[in-house]
């Protein structure tokens, strides 16, 4: 089963984050993800980001993934 954790070293290892929380029951998670990377993109690319780092295991490991994906700067503005 997979954990949070693991879904975490993924996507760090394919994408530069700020600050990155998953959590989830092993079978439905929900992530916040903070990267430059996201800087002058929409939602749907974005997501497609995070999708790329975490390669097949989309298919296969992961049902379902809810995900909030932010600037840093949209970080800052919502954490202050």
């Amino acid at each position: 089963m997979v954990t949070p954790q693991q879904i975490e070293a993924w996507i760090h290892a394919g994408l530069s984050c700020d600050f990155l929380r998953v959590e989830g029951d092993g079978h439905h998670f929900e992530a916040v993800i903070v990267s430059p990377a996201f800087r002058d993109k929409l939602l749907v690319a974005r997501h497609q980001l995070v999708y790329q780092a975490l390669g097949d295991r989309m298919k296969a490991e992961i049902h379902a993934l809810s995900m909030q994906t932010l600037t840093p700067e949209e970080w800052q503005a919502r954490n202050g």
